[in-house]
């Protein structure tokens, strides 16, 4: 039993889950995490498997504001979404992104690149445009592409010459290396933004993106939560847009909260990532209308709670636990600890 009396109160609040996907996403067929309730409302401490306790520290702190805290006022009730295509198959890739357009009518598909088959990767953007044009209009619909640092420099260049030909918006993290991202970037007509460069580095607040990047990626569970989120927004010298991290309905409300606080939202955001999962910890996942999503605080459906809780073994279940509190030895303590009361 842990001494401090927060974060007893803390696992005490605390329900793991795991969530199935529709199909497998970035290496994954099965979302888990943990679900805290407070006095606010419910947070979600989600982080993926290849954090650091340092890095999953900001996961607890979104967790913790959002239970504990409050987030800033928004200045609006919507938000639009993108839609996001994995790397799947042309015909696969046709099916969703006509379901996306029709049943939640996004506008806008971020479409997963980066395969070591270039051919894969156009046919899945020419698809997805070719759907887009097909029901939306030419050139109505738009097309981002995301390669999570999956190229080399000259891997990206000769891809996104023959991708920028379907018209994309900007193309997300296509280099590892700050360096080599600055470099493709004046090589290629593509606006570049950045994900894993802010996320994964020390103080978010100090990365100069300004010759690297034309817009950065900012998410409210990896970077700390939507005040901190806020904050690295005033501070970085580039334009931002929203994502999520493939949450549950819950821990949505996060990134959605950022979105709508925000004094500028030029893009689409990524937060369209209900319809890749094939159960919730709510009834039916939360996805868009009218390719938008209100703003406001979700609680979990008692069913579908229990059902997620009772996915996970009790191994795994106690290994959630574990790294919650590992967690927040590793910072969340001394960063949000003062709003979890015993």
């Amino acid at each position: 039993m842990p001494d401090d009396p927060r974060l007893r109160a803390l696992l005490a609040a605390a329900v793991p889950f795991s969530l199935p996907l529709r199909r497998r996403f970035r290496g994954i067929d099965v979302r888990e995490g943990v679900l805290v309730s407070g006095p606010s409302g419910w947070g979600e401490f989600a982080p993926f498997e290849d954090y650091s306790d340092a890095a999953a520290a900001r996961w607890l702190d979104c967790a913790i504001e959002a239970a504990f805290g409050q987030w800033p006022q928004p200045v609006r009730d919507r938000v639009e979404v993108n839609a996001i295509i994995p790397a799947v198959g042309a015909d696969d890739a046709a099916v969703l992104t006509r379901a996306a357009v029709s049943d939640t009518g996004c506008r806008v598909v971020k479409v997963k690149v980066g395969d070591a088959d270039l051919a894969a990767d156009e046919a899945r953007v020419a698809t997805v445009r070719d759907v887009l044009d097909t029901l939306l209009g030419r050139g109505r619909g738009a097309i981002r592409v995301d390669a999570n640092g999956a190229w080399s420099e000259d891997a990206a260049a000769t891809a996104l010459r023959r991708l920028q030909s379907y018209g994309l918006e900007y193309v997300e993290q296509p280099c590892r290396t700050a360096e080599e991202t600055a470099r493709l970037r004046r090589r290629v007509d593509v606006l570049i933004a950045v994900d894993e460069l802010v996320r994964h580095a020390d103080d978010p607040r100090t990365v100069r993106l300004r010759e690297v990047a034309d817009l950065a990626i900012l998410k409210a569970a990896p970077l700390g939560g939507v005040a901190a989120c806020l904050r690295l927004a005033d501070a970085l010298d580039v334009p931002v847009a929203v994502s999520g991290s493939l949450d549950s309905s819950v821990g949505l409300d996060a990134g959605i909260a950022l979105a709508a606080a925000l004094d500028d939202l030029p893009f689409a955001c990524g937060l369209g990532t209900g319809a890749l999962l094939a159960a919730d910890v709510v009834d039916a996942p939360r996805l868009a209308e009218g390719g938008t999503l209100a703003a406001g605080r979700t609680a979990p459906d008692l069913p579908a709670l229990l059902a997620a809780r009772d996915r996970l073994t009790d191994e795994r279940a106690a290994w959630w636990r574990v790294r919650l509190a590992a967690a927040w030895q590793a910072g969340s303590r001394e960063r949000m600890g003062h709003l979890v009361e015993a």
